[in-house]
């Protein structure tokens, strides 16, 4: 699996359908705004890249709304049919340096 680090996290693509995984176009939408949750879906809906955060259940952070459980029906329901996508999951946090 390839390993991608996204400021002070580091990612494992653990799902690239249709080879929907282009790091620097995710570079530019990334913010610390994902730093919370547990996995990260891109998607690509009218060719442009959304990302949403998904999280497990023992993430202090998790809503019924962002059940990483839930995923694939995000993907029916909320994604257009048979969309490229991806997923990342965090692997780690990295210690910043002062």
């Amino acid at each position: 699996m390839k390993k991608i680090v996204l400021d002070n996290n580091e990612y494992e693509l653990i799902k690239d359908y249709k080879n929907a995984f282009y790091l620097e176009e995710i570079k530019e939408k990334y913010t610390d705004y994902f730093e919370e949750f547990d996995y990260i879906l891109g998607d690509y809906s009218y060719d442009k890249l959304r990302l949403k955060g998904f999280c497990n259940k023992e993430n202090s952070h998790w809503k019924e709304w962002n059940d990483y459980d839930k995923i694939l029906d995000y993907l029916k329901n909320f994604c257009s049919y048979d969309c490229r996508y991806f997923i990342l999951e965090k692997i780690k946090e990295i210690p910043q340096k002062k």
